[in-house]
């Protein structure tokens, strides 16, 4: 009995977690996510403390990045239409961070074990690299347009 109790909840652990994973119901409503993610919210203004960027732009990327999707990938390729021959791009998770830049964001801003299919790394990783156009290009880290320009060019 004590085995099947523990598998029991063992299991409805693991399909809670799950859940959380989800991406939100609204995802163009910022107000929506966070009243259903109020975790995500919390991280956003984590973010906004330690990077000095507005709340909504890292959101609008990540929505316009990976629709909410922790593990969000380019599509596979195929060779004659049914053989794989791998992914366009490394890209993943949330902020469909791509490998190489990943790893400078995890020795820069000392995340050592960040990941990009968690929201608030992922988010974390955005208003990073926010920060750093900002340093590099000049480019306002209250301008959308021209912030979303040097995160999806690189």
């Amino acid at each position: 009995m004590s085995n099947y109790r523990f598998s029991f909840l063992l299991l409805g652990g693991l399909s809670l977690a799950g859940c959380s994973s989800l991406p939100p119901e609204q995802p163009q409503n910022i107000c929506k996510i966070f009243e259903e993610k109020p975790d995500w919210h919390d991280a956003a203004l984590d973010v906004r403390e330690r990077w000095g960027v507005p709340v909504h732009i890292p959101m609008a990327i990540m929505y316009q990045e990976s629709s909410f999707k922790y593990d969000a990938a380019p599509p596979m390729e195929y060779f004659l239409g049914f053989i794989p021959i791998g992914r366009a791009s490394d890209a993943y998770g949330y902020s469909q961070a791509k490998t190489p830049v990943w790893g400078e964001y995890v020795a820069d801003a000392g995340s050592t074990f960040a990941d990009r299919d968690d929201f608030d790394d992922a988010i974390d990783f955005v208003g990073w690299y926010m920060n750093r156009s900002s340093k590099i290009n000049k480019v306002s880290k209250w301008d959308a347009y021209a912030q979303y320009l040097n995160y999806h060019e690189g």
